[in-house]
């Protein structure tokens, strides 16, 4: 009997540079939390399956930022002073419970301080504190397919120059060769916002650039070998966007009710085009066109959401409350709806029993749904399950271990098979090329969480710095900058600085009140630190001769943000001189 279809899992890893720019609240604790909670956990789970002879076949992407971080030596040493600390954390919690006489508190404290043992072990003996060579070996040995984004995470469609998509994904797909050995077949768009050809218009009123022709962001993909991206359902069906962040930021909620009274709901009208199938994507007849795999609305809602999915059970881990001066968590979730104040003691026997039949359920709701597209088309199918990496292990505790037990049930059924998405495109090639309207993943399936009365400001520095790095290259030609050496290092890290500037987390940052103090912060000083250097090559470019050098202030400036933000050290010049195909080209 033929099979019902496939799953793909995919997971999307990413996050800002944290690196030199803070610790706690916000800062290089992002990525300590990230890695021991989700990371660690992911590769010791895949090397479990592997270990019995399994393949997982996960789809995950690391995003380029997060690799450089993860690869940076500074982020090996203090990841391990981290786990260290949580140990030690976990031995005064032990302590204190004892003397206070309960018993379930000491024991919960045993077995952090357990876990974090392990994770240290793990990290410094097993994988040698080299996490993205992990992830590389569980890729060598068939486990999983490492996919890429954009360079740092920059929103695509609001960018202002087709320059700057162009370096997000040149520096990308660079970026990933030097980690993984191999260039990527997939990509997930930053935020999964898409944007096609047409005649673009700066959505910030007075903004003095003149409507253009833009290439579709299919066309920089294509052009440099990618093969296949994601996009929500809504832009190839159509009808109402599901947002995915709502449930875990309650002033989304109240940004998009504003949005909505303002401007009225988007008006999709619906197609009859299946998430269940592949398509191509060319949005003008130029190049290769791209496939796209669609996230599955009928499976997305039981793991994303904290209030009616898998994560809201009562009996996991509470993300929230934690006891400090340590941090490590004590409680469990009780009730979505329950302050802090009555949170219950977490049970860890408890949350494990409810991992088995919500890995059923979701195994089970697979195969309905790809029965469901059997029956209407004939055809198998392949449901897409894309996620944050993030929420497994991090803002869900148990997640890791679900997804292992999903994936162990999907090998073991005979009515379904689990394949990476390059591995399912090379079998199924689309036979159907469609035009996508614009749109991304966040709520309402437009821009506004990113562009709003709230980010407007950060969008006219991104789009500034955008039209001066080109127009000082256009003078900065390669004669010169062989010429000079100082010129060059200089527009290097400018090119940097922008790169960090466009990272999409700041304006997410800022609307949801995350952490909306360190991502004004952090757009500033990227600003800041991009005009520095932006004034030291307009000198320079000046000088008679064309050879100067720095003045000892310019070296102390220009050394201390190199030592700051030393990402990318691949970086190349020419993606910002020109689009390498122009969109008027045929």
């Amino acid at each position: 009997m033929a099979k019902l279809g496939a799953l793909a899992f995919v997971l999307h890893s990413h996050l800002p540079y944290v690196i030199a720019h803070g610790r706690w609240p916000h800062g290089t604790d992002w990525l300590n939390e990230a890695a021991a909670e989700t990371y660690v956990p992911l590769v010791r789970m895949l090397d479990r399956l592997l270990a019995e002879g399994r393949r997982p076949r996960l789809t995950i992407d690391l995003s380029p930022v997060l690799t450089e971080m993860l690869a940076d030596d500074s982020f090996k040493a203090e990841f391990v002073d981290y786990l260290s600390q949580k140990i030690e954390a976990a031995r005064r919690d032990q302590a204190e419970f004892g003397r206070l006489g309960d018993t379930g508190m000491r024991r919960l404290a045993a077995d952090w301080e357990a876990w974090y043992v392990a994770t240290r072990a793990a990290f410094t003996d097993t994988y040698g504190r080299d996490l993205p060579g992990a992830f590389r070996r569980l890729e060598e040995r068939g486990a999983i397919e490492i996919i890429t984004c954009g360079a740092t995470h920059g929103y695509f469609p609001l960018l202002c120059r087709d320059t700057s998509i162009q370096a997000q994904v040149k520096q990308a797909v660079s970026a990933h060769r030097r980690h993984f050995g191999r260039s990527p077949k997939g990509i997930w768009l930053p935020e999964c916002a898409y944007r096609p050809s047409y005649r673009w218009q700066s959505p910030l009123p007075g903004d003095p650039d003149e409507p253009r022709e833009r290439k579709g962001v299919e066309e920089f993909l294509s052009e440099n070998g990618i093969e296949y991206f994601i996009v929500d359902a809504h832009l190839l069906k159509g009808g109402r966007a599901i947002g995915v962040y709502v449930d875990r930021f309650e002033l989304l909620e109240r940004l998009w009710s504003r949005y909505i009274a303002e401007r009225g709901e988007p008006d999709r009208p619906e197609t009859p085009r299946s998430p269940y199938e592949l398509y191509y994507v060319a949005s003008r007849r130029v190049g290769a066109p791209v496939a796209i795999f669609t996230r599955d609305p009928q499976t997305a809602l039981q793991v994303w959401s904290g209030q009616h999915g898998y994560p809201g059970d009562g009996r996991y881990l509470d993300f929230h409350k934690k006891r400090f001066p340590g941090g490590l968590r004590y409680w469990r979730v009780t009730d979505a709806q329950a302050d802090l104040a009555d949170k219950q003691p977490y049970e860890p026997e408890a949350a494990k029993s409810r991992i088995g039949p919500q890995a059923d359920h979701f195994r089970d709701l697979v195969k309905s749904t790809l029965a469901g597209h059997r029956e209407a088309t004939g055809r198998p199918g392949i449901l897409t399950a894309p996620f944050d990496a993030e929420l497994f292990g991090h803002w869900w505790f148990e997640g890791p271990a679900w997804l292992e037990a999903v994936l162990r049930r999907v090998e073991d059924d005979p009515d379904l098979e689990l394949t990476t998405c390059g591995e399912y495109l090379e079998a199924h090639r689309p036979t159907e090329v469609i035009a996508l309207p614009e749109g991304s993943w966040g709520e309402g399936g437009h821009h506004f969480i990113w562009l709003n009365q709230d980010t407007a400001w950060t969008w006219k520095h991104v789009y500034a710095a955008e039209r001066e790095l080109p127009a000082l290259l256009a003078e900065a030609t390669p004669a010169r900058l062989a010429a000079n050496p100082a010129l060059e290092r200089v527009l290097e890290q400018a090119a940097r600085e922008l790169l960090l500037l466009q990272a999409s987390d700041w304006q997410f940052l800022i609307s949801t009140l995350a952490a909306r103090d360190y991502a004004e912060m952090r757009v500033v000083r990227h600003t800041e630190d991009f005009q520095r250097l932006a004034a030291i090559a307009r000198r320079l470019l000046a000088a008679d001769g064309g050879q100067p050098g720095l003045t000892p202030e310019e070296e102390t400036a220009l050394t201390t943000i190199e030592a700051r933000d030393r990402l990318f050290p691949d970086l190349d010049l020419t993606w910002w001189r020109q689009v390498e195909y122009p969109a008027g080209q045929p």
